[in-house]
């Protein structure tokens, strides 16, 4: 096995932890990668806030070089926990008394203010129930074409002395799905729209302000939207065009995208934009397990947390990709799933991330795990998710 250990604050048994567990995780993480599912896995996990479990197992590279090995540090695109991140950043600026939750998308973004799209809140954009398709719709509705099509469309035809861009309008003509309320549909897009939001009402983007009022504030050194030369060096390398990616990055050689590409920097990364490591989303997790405060620096207050992490959704199903839940537990932006799968406790909460990784939270035993598997397919793997939940929550004594 190739493993790394990464720095803890303390041991498994000064947080009441069975450190024999830890064996069964690496294990687990590695019969993964011998079954071809991941590449590699890095963790961190921490209790009362203190890191007493953190390391890698596996090669960095998808070459599987022994002497390239993941590190705990390793550097990896965090996908759709960037929208937990958003959410935060959304839910401060309600603090600030800029934006309440039912406020209406079409009181900041004009293409939202007609019919059917007008009655679309901030709320519903953060839940998931919109009624906007869903993230890849196109494969359950033929010809559909998804939000982000219709965009990349626009920007292929657009010329600068068509005025100023409105990609927005162009994304909303491919319409709605459902009635705002009706079910819960997992759609990216809308966590894109919120960081148009953002934009409008602090006059930076969304991505300036999440990094000025949440990363930096945070300590969260090594998270970024665009990754330095240095931070390139550490990221898990997952094939030949992304190895080509960081190694321009490295070394100042990227090369400048067409027209129609670069226009796509005017649309908000805050849907899954964001890289990080294990241990900076760590301090995240333990942000919001401290209820908004993390080593004395307050980034929401108590009551905000507590919206955020409170189950707010009853009675609304989810069909979305094939499933038959009649009433989908979900937060403000974070998932709450319970039932017969997981061993966390009740209250808990969590955002996967695609390709994958995982940040879970759970108050009742101030426990926060996150963990990175990049997958080694396009499948999904609930070993590599779920599985790897209840093995961490076994140790707890």
């Amino acid at each position: 096995m190739l493993y790394t250990p990464g720095k803890t604050d303390c041991s498994p048994a000064e947080v009441q932890y069975d450190a024999s567990r830890i064996d069964v995780l690496h294990n687990h993480f590695q019969q993964l990668i011998d079954d071809h599912k991941i590449q590699a896995a890095a963790y961190c996990v921490s209790r009362y806030g203190k890191t007493f479990m953190h390391g890698a197992i596996g090669s960095r590279s998808y070459r599987n070089d022994p002497a390239d090995p993941l590190l705990p540090t390793s550097v990896h695109q965090i996908a759709s926990i960037t929208k937990a991140v958003t959410s935060v950043a959304i839910a401060k600026l309600v603090e600030d008394g800029v934006l309440r939750l039912d406020l209406p998308v079409g009181m900041f973004l004009k293409p939202f203010d007609v019919e059917p799209f007008s009655k679309i809140d901030i709320y519903s954009l953060l839940t998931h129930t919109s009624g906007l398709f869903p993230d890849c719709a196109s494969s359950m509705i033929p010809y559909h074409k998804s939000y982000w099509e219709r965009v990349g469309e626009y920007f292929g035809q657009y010329k600068p002395e068509d005025g100023e861009l409105d990609w927005i309008t162009a994304a909303l003509s491919c319409g709605i799905d459902k009635p705002v309320g009706e079910e819960w549909q997992y759609c990216s897009f809308g966590f894109c729209i919120l960081g148009e939001i953002i934009k409008k009402v602090t006059g930076m983007t969304a991505e300036q302000y999440i990094e000025e009022q949440i990363l930096k504030p945070l300590g969260m050194n090594d998270t970024t939207w665009e990754p330095t030369p240095e931070l390139a060096k550490r990221f898990i390398i997952r094939s030949e065009r992304k190895e080509q990616h960081w190694n321009d990055v490295i070394h100042g050689t990227v090369p400048e995208p067409p027209p129609a590409e670069k226009l796509w920097e005017n649309v908000s990364s805050t849907g899954g934009g964001l890289s990080s490591t294990p241990a900076d989303l760590t301090r995240f997790a333990n942000m919001l397990l401290g209820m908004g405060t993390l080593d004395g620096t307050r980034i929401l207050g108590r009551k905000a947390v507590e919206k955020l992490t409170t189950r707010t959704l009853y009675g609304v199903p989810d069909y979305c990709w094939g499933n038959n839940t009649k009433d989908r537990s979900y937060g403000i932006g974070l998932d709450m799933r319970q039932g017969p799968a997981f061993f966390y406790s009740e209250g808990s909460y969590f955002h996967e991330g695609a390709g994958a990784c995982c940040m879970v939270m759970d108050p009742a035993e101030q426990l926060a795990a996150v963990w990175f598997v990049p997958f080694t397919d396009d499948n999904w793997y609930a070993e590599a998710l779920f599985n790897v939940t209840n093995i961490i929550w076994s140790g707890l004594s």
